[in-house]
């Protein structure tokens, strides 16, 4: 999921968490994207020793396909191992134990280059403040909403997401010769949305964003299963604000808006 979405991205490393991180600004046009993982949910065994006691972590640069493929050969191994290394370079080696026809086990090493990242630049890779939105609503089923992207791409490059706080939200592209929305109806807005601050708003009011639509299109072709939760979160005329939960992952991704 996140090779897809992120061609580099930061691994952070930290006692209790791993995050894969994205906020380069200018190069992915203000896209960022914060992914994260409760390392007791992946490992049976897990050491690490930051830069000190109250700087216990670790960050990484690394290219996503690479770990991906290598973790790809794991898929039926007895044991894996992940660590860091200094092979003439940093590496994280993976290491991945395959049984064998003759129950004897074989050890396939992968050795991913890393650039490890200086403390001076951590305060760049925090978790980003996620503003308090205009609207907060449930997304539809990502694959539906992937194929009306898809065929919407042909027409614009840019596309309007708009949604209310009565469970609506429309996909709407406009050119001199054509306008194309798409409506989707009752799917419901989170509780803490429909009660805070907008109780005096109409609820059919549409919050909308501005966005580049080959960066919708990246975070949908991303999903590979249906997440538990989808959240869209507007904030109006600044960004959208994806929120997903798959089983043991979260993911949030934002998308500022064109100006």
């Amino acid at each position: 999921m996140i090779a897809k979405l992120a061609k580099t991205c930061t691994l952070r490393i930290s006692p209790d968490k791993l995050n894969f991180i994205l906020c380069d600004k200018l190069a992915n046009g203000g896209v960022s994207m914060w992914c994260e993982l409760e390392q007791e949910n992946f490992f049976n065994e897990f050491q690490m020793e930051g830069v000190s006691a109250e700087n216990n972590e670790i960050y990484l640069e690394l290219t996503s396909e690479n770990l991906s493929r290598a973790l790809k050969t794991a898929q039926n191994a007895r044991a894996l191992k992940i660590k860091l290394t200094n092979k003439h370079f940093p590496c994280l080696t993976v290491s991945v134990e395959l049984l064998s026809m003759s129950s004897s086990s074989r050890i396939v090493t992968h050795d991913i280059p890393i650039k490890v990242i200086p403390r001076k630049l951590w305060k760049d890779l925090q978790e980003p403040v996620v503003p308090d939105p205009d609207v907060s609503i449930y997304l539809p089923v990502l694959k539906t909403m992937k194929s009306v992207v898809e065929k919407m791409k042909n027409i614009s490059n840019h596309l309007v997401i708009e949604a209310n706080l009565d469970g609506e939200l429309n996909l709407k592209i406009e050119t001199e010769l054509v306008c194309v929305t798409t409506h989707f109806k009752d799917l419901g807005n989170p509780p803490l949305a429909s009660e805070s601050t907008h109780e005096d708003r109409n609820v059919e009011h549409m919050a909308e964003v501005h966005i580049d639509i080959r960066k919708l299109l990246q975070f949908l072709a991303g999903q590979q299963v249906n997440p538990t939760k989808a959240l869209c979160n507007i904030v109006n005329n600044k960004m959208v604000h994806f929120d997903l939960l798959h089983e043991d992952v979260s993911l949030q991704y934002f998308i500022p808006a064109l100006s």
